[in-house]
């Protein structure tokens, strides 16, 4: 059976397509005691509060419809910001070229953060850090996110 978030994605899509908006992410978090079912959305001019709320209230009945999520939760619908998560393999490809940041699980000859230009995703993220190409294998990968705010 596919997850929350793979869930409500398939049955929000369209929905945030049409307003105009792309889905970037959608995550089902516990938070201490409370569930929170976060919705990111982008778009090409960036992303406002009235666009949270216009997609929050055209989302909130299709997911009550459904009902996919047997919990009592909080719905959030934001940008996933300047700092965006790459977790998606459309958001590598998207984002190929620009600066990002690779962070490990383990320290890789005593760095666990590596900063460089996107130079390839598929078995391993590549990146060029100064003109070195470096790889990292997936599974050795904690998070990798947009730099070009650095």
């Amino acid at each position: 059976m596919a997850n929350v978030a793979e869930v409500v994605s398939s049955l929000i899509e369209n929905t945030v397509t049409e307003l105009g908006f792309s889905l970037w992410d959608v995550r089902f978090v516990k938070e201490g005691a409370d569930y929170f079912l976060r919705v990111f959305i982008d778009s090409e001019s960036g992303i406002g509060i009235d666009d949270c709320v216009t997609v929050s209230r055209a989302i909130d009945p299709i997911i009550d419809e459904a009902d996919p999520i047997d919990k009592s939760y909080c719905l959030e619908v934001c940008s996933p910001g300047i700092e965006r998560e790459l977790v998606k393999p459309e958001h590598f490809a998207k984002k190929m070229g620009e600066k990002i940041k690779v962070k490990l699980y383990k320290a890789k000859d005593g760095v666990k953060e590596f900063v460089g230009i996107l130079a390839g995703y598929g078995e391993a993220v590549l990146i060029d850090c100064d003109g070195e190409n470096l790889a990292f294998d997936k599974k050795e990968i904690s998070s990798v996110k947009l730099a070009d705010f650095e």
